[in-house]
């Protein structure tokens, strides 16, 4: 017969680790069940990519953040996370993907699959999704966006030294790889569908790009999309619906990402008009003991939530989840 845990835990980022520690501590019995490595999205980063926030607010577990750095760099939080991990000695399972959340009588089954294919069946009595939204990206539904020379992830720009590049968006993402694209020796071009860049681009970075957009060194075609994706040019659209194509090697697509949740599917989650998922205080959602926590249950304000305070819903989640489950708890101590 399989183990019934207190608490299983979707996603083994910095959220679903805080979570995880919380438990221990406590003293419920739980799994963290993650379809990649240790913190994947943090992974999936930019080679180079630093952090807008310091050492001690990306911290959990009470664990000291220590970095040479003012802000630590994907390579810190690798280490660090990982380090975490050990040093907690959690049950994390790896390469474990959650294909299906099921309510049941005492609790959750959750339908589980390893990298080599093989299914198992995890139960638990309650459930704690911090899944995020890095790893399901803002699809732009035009043909070739599924070619080999088109990406909504950035690593870093040396291989694409004198080539023709084109960044579509003009968030954050778009905004870190044009410049370091530019710096690497391609030509870039960014596609913005509005007429100027987006107001919550870092503010240290923001004057950069403006300025090398200004002297000419970063194109910019301001109220233009990309409707169509081929191997040496895009097509670009302009607001008053006239076309041209842009001469290009390669296309960063890094319009933002949205929460993948389709795994749970089958229970009824109230949302909101945002596409936020209905939450009590303490993360809870509208299904009795199914936590979401984390960026993952705000689709529509991902630019709000982070690991600073999406690592808080982690331990305001598992308190609940410790209130709820002290009864049975205690029957168990005490043998009934």
């Amino acid at each position: 017969m399989s183990q019934m845990f207190d608490v299983a835990i979707v996603g083994a980022g910095p959220v679903g680790l805080a979570a995880a520690i919380a438990c221990k501590r406590v003293g419920l019995s739980y799994v963290v069940l993650e379809k990649g490595c240790v913190v994947n999205a943090i992974f999936e980063y930019p080679t180079y990519m630093g952090f807008f926030t310091t050492a001690p607010e990306l911290e959990i577990g009470n664990h000291p953040f220590v970095t040479g750095h003012d802000k630590p760099d994907r390579r810190d939080a690798l280490m660090y996370y990982r380090l975490v991990t050990q040093r907690e000695e959690l049950n994390v399972r790896l390469y474990t993907e959650v294909k299906r959340v099921h309510a049941a009588p005492a609790g959750f089954t959750l339908e589980v699959e390893a990298q080599d294919g093989s299914g198992d069946v995890v139960e638990a009595r309650r459930v704690v999704v911090a899944t995020g939204y890095y790893d399901n990206p803002l699809q732009l539904g035009i043909p070739g966006e599924d070619g080999e020379n088109v990406s909504h992830y950035y690593t870093e720009a040396h291989p694409f030294m004198g080539l023709n590049v084109t960044v579509i968006g003009a968030g954050n993402s778009a905004a870190d790889a044009a410049l370091d694209l530019w710096r690497g020796g391609a030509n870039v071009t960014m596609i913005v569908r509005a007429p100027e860049l987006k107001p919550t681009i870092k503010y240290w970075v923001r004057p950069d790009l403006e300025n090398r957009i200004k002297e000419g060194s970063i194109s910019a075609q301001f109220n233009s999309q990309v409707v169509e994706i081929h191997p040496e040019h895009v097509l670009v659209q302009r607001a008053d619906g006239t076309t041209w194509e842009l001469p290009t090697h390669f296309t960063f697509a890094l319009t933002g990402y949205r929460p993948d949740l389709s795994f749970l599917s089958g229970l009824d989650l109230a949302q909101q008009a945002d596409e936020c998922l209905v939450l009590d205080g303490h993360y809870q959602s509208t299904v009795p003991g199914l936590f979401v926590v984390g960026s993952a249950g705000f689709a529509g304000k991902t630019n709000q939530v982070f690991i600073e305070n999406g690592r808080h819903h982690a331990l305001h989640a598992v308190a609940e989840i410790e209130r709820q489950l002290a009864p049975l708890r205690e029957e168990v101590l005490s043998g009934r």
